[in-house]
């Protein structure tokens, strides 16, 4: 299987750091190829901008979709941007590997999803969105951290439903968006309290690594199961 890690912690010795390492380690033992975009250490520059095209359709009112359509079609398009959209359609499973910022993502993973994601690259155009949209034929897994314990990452903590609420509007507006299935995602809670933790979550991290085809696969409705209105008939 070919895997392609995003990767968007700042401090390579953090827990994020080691869970990109023990990815890598684990999927080579078990044959993968890899590529990784380590999106700090890339100075990766998460900012939409006319800087990210090297030609303009219109010069005289800047569309960020018309502008990625267009450089999509006259390889045209800035080259971190164009790699990252290779080893996006090279890859057969992603792993975005992050810590939870703000109930999301870090801006520069944000950014990623922003630039690489093309409109009429993988969704628009010729494509659809869901699953008429081009990357049907992957899988995607989020690895991520938090601060807070686990009980509060339920329907009725703190923090709201972990899967549900928090993590929905990456695995299904931007992951199933696009066509990919996202798998159940990876979870480590109050990562900086416990080395004893930490070094069980590196164990169930590699266990599932080493069993993909094991992990749950989230299944969204199809847009036929929708109405003209965009209602679940």
């Amino acid at each position: 299987m070919k895997v392609s890690i995003v990767y968007a912690h700042p401090e390579p010795k953090s827990f994020n750091g080691a869970l990109k390492d023990i990815a890598i380690q684990t999927l080579k033992e078990e044959g993968h190829e890899i590529k990784v975009s380590d999106l700090y250490a890339m100075n990766f520059n998460p900012v939409a901008q006319k800087d990210d095209f090297e030609e303009l359709s219109d010069e005289t009112f800047f569309k960020y979709a018309k502008e990625q359509k267009h450089n999509y079609l006259n390889d045209t398009l800035n080259p971190i941007i164009k790699s990252e959209f290779e080893k996006l359609l090279w890859a057969d499973f992603i792993i975005f590997q992050f810590p939870l910022w703000w109930f999301s993502v870090p801006a520069i993973l944000k950014g990623w999803f922003d630039k690489v994601l093309l409109f009429s690259g993988v969704y628009g155009g010729e494509y659809g969105r869901y699953d008429k949209a081009r990357l049907t034929n992957k899988i995607a897994m989020i690895s991520t951290t938090t601060g807070s314990p686990k009980g509060s990452y339920t329907p009725h903590g703190y923090s709201g439903d972990i899967y549900e609420q928090i993590l929905f509007h990456i695995n299904h507006g931007m992951l199933y968006f696009t066509g990919i299935t996202p798998l159940e995602p990876f979870i480590a809670y109050t990562v900086s309290h416990s080395q004893n933790d930490r070094k069980n979550y590196i164990e169930i991290f590699k266990s599932k690594l080493q069993n993909i085809d094991k992990i749950k696969r989230i299944e969204y409705p199809k847009l036929k199961e929708y109405n003209e209105n965009g209602q679940l008939t």
